[in-house]
């Protein structure tokens, strides 16, 4: 997903929580919605926090000649 449509749908599942907030405390169905949607909130800022992680990886890896990126075996953690 890009950046955009994650910041959406965070907008989108606050105004779910706020809703669900006021109507909580009478209704079961309610409440287990609310919990649904505070988890699909915190899923997607994971998923933000991923996105904005990868583009800057990428920014790095441009400034980095690729011959100085040295590939790691396992096999090189047991050479003694």
């Amino acid at each position: 997903m890009k950046k955009e449509e994650i910041l959406k749908k965070i907008e989108e599942k606050e105004q779910q929580i706020e809703m669900f907030r006021k109507r909580m405390k009478t209704s079961d169905l309610c409440a287990e919605l609310y919990d649904k949607a505070i988890l699909d909130k915190a899923i997607l800022k994971k998923e933000l926090e991923e996105c904005e992680k990868n583009q800057i990886m990428k920014m790095v890896k441009k400034f980095i000649p690729k011959h100085k990126m040295k590939k790691v075996l396992i096999c090189d953690y047991f050479k003694d």
